[in-house]
């Protein structure tokens, strides 16, 4: 369960619409609203033309039965998260350069079902539903996503997180998927995980696919470091811990990692709660970079970029978007954060908000921060599902930042002894 929260709550599809109303952003920054009046508005992406681009959506039908049935449905219902997902795609256009986006227009509504990932390369537009990844062909400008998608390949659909968030590589050869959990802690069986918990590599040159990454429970947010060319990505934790175990976090993800899930946390804390017996592979698990928080449910998030016009303030590091805690109290995320990175491409220090606002100070909520994306002006992109508006955080006056370096260095030359043997090599 990803997306339910503490306290009054309103009711299922409910919108602040007090004109007045505007989230806080950090000083030295402002926030307006870039669109509104959207329908569960989740994943933005940025297109090369400037057009943005979110997926409307919501989790599918879930079909869990029992008390856990019972407690899942309630919990979402009370967060506005139990209805039926829009399944769309619209296009946000700013046509005259205010900061707001005079058109919305529905791209696409068939073939949709909980749509959220989305990338565009080469004239090819990539959609992710909960239980497939789709190429449409799309000329930029267009009014419509028209014809039939190409299914590249099966995802394993549903779920306690269902989202499918994507990326193309640097190269447009290779398409990334990031595929959650089915449950907290495999107690549906670990039949049911099967390709789940994990980041998938759909090669685009041969149609080739496998999993690049395992034991992310609930991988979010895809984004590569433009300081060291890694990819990284936030993930959702564990629950039932109690209210500070185990926190969310942002990582690098080398080919072949693995993160634990569901036996290990934090890379040597087991989980006694897994009945299942642990692989020998569990030995080897990496620990993550960085802690967000416990229970923040951090979601989409992006780099540093040469053109952001944030401030110096923010011109190196990660923004994060937190859509907030559903088991904790008090409860935490409901934010917008920013996290440094050092000259060497690695998280330093806490994080640092920038938008909040979404929590009220009775522990009710007026809006979650869902995904973020840079504008074509430099401004962030905020999206916020459960208020509907897609918020837009800039500095006045700020000048787009320079190009971020990327890190470079020699290379430590390859070990040629095993100290303490008796062989050496070469």
């Amino acid at each position: 369960v990803e997306r339910a929260r503490d306290g009054p709550r309103p009711q299922p599809g409910a919108r602040d619409l007090d004109p007045n109303r505007e989230e806080r952003a950090a000083k030295g920054l402002e926030v307006i609203r870039f669109a509104e009046g959207l329908d569960h508005p989740r994943v933005l992406y940025r297109l090369p033309n400037g057009d943005v681009l979110v997926t409307l959506t919501n989790s599918p039908p879930r079909d869990v039965g029992g008390i856990q049935g019972l407690v899942i449905k309630y919990l979402m219902g009370e967060a506005g998260a139990g209805v039926r997902s829009p399944n769309k795609l619209v296009l946000l256009r700013d046509t005259d350069g205010d900061g707001r986006a005079e058109v919305q227009k529905t791209l696409r509504e068939a073939d949709l079902d909980s749509p959220s990932g989305i990338a565009y390369g080469d004239g090819k537009l990539y959609i992710a539903n909960h239980n497939a990844l789709l190429e449409f062909d799309y000329e930029l400008g267009s009014d419509k996503v028209a014809g039939s998608p190409r299914k590249l390949m099966d995802l394993p659909g549903g779920g306690n997180h269902w989202m499918r968030n994507i990326i193309l590589s640097p190269d447009g050869e290779r398409i990334y998927i990031a595929v959650g959990s089915s449950s907290n802690i495999g107690e549906n069986g670990m039949e049911a995980e099967e390709g789940r918990a994990a980041i998938w590599e759909y090669d685009l040159t041969d149609d080739s696919k496998r999993i690049y990454a395992t034991g992310l429970r609930n991988p979010n947010g895809l984004a590569w470091n433009p300081m060291s060319g890694e990819l990284w990505t936030t993930v959702n934790e564990r629950d039932m811990l109690g209210g500070d175990l185990v926190p969310d976090y942002l990582t690098n993800v080398p080919i072949g990692a693995n993160y634990g899930w569901p036996w290990v946390y934090y890379g040597n804390n087991f989980d006694r709660r897994v009945k299942y017996p642990i692989p020998e592979y569990i030995n080897y698990v990496r620990t993550p970079e960085y802690a967000l928080g416990p229970h923040v449910a951090a979601l989409g998030f992006v780099f540093s970029k040469e053109g952001a016009k944030m401030g110096d303030r923010f011109g190196s590091g990660a923004f994060v978007a937190q859509h907030g805690s559903w088991n904790r109290k008090p409860p935490s995320g409901y934010d917008v954060v920013y996290v440094a990175f050092d000259e060497r491409g690695n998280p330093t220090g806490k994080p640092v908000p920038v938008l909040t606002g979404f929590l009220k100070d009775d522990g009710t909520t007026r809006g979650r921060p869902t995904w973020v994306e840079w504008a074509g002006d430099g401004s962030l992109l905020v999206s916020d599902d459960t208020a509907g508006i897609i918020w837009r955080v800039f500095a006045p006056g700020a000048q787009g930042q320079g190009a971020i370096g990327r890190i470079t260095g020699d290379r430590l030359p390859p070990q040629r002894e095993l100290r303490g043997q008796e062989a050496t090599f070469g």
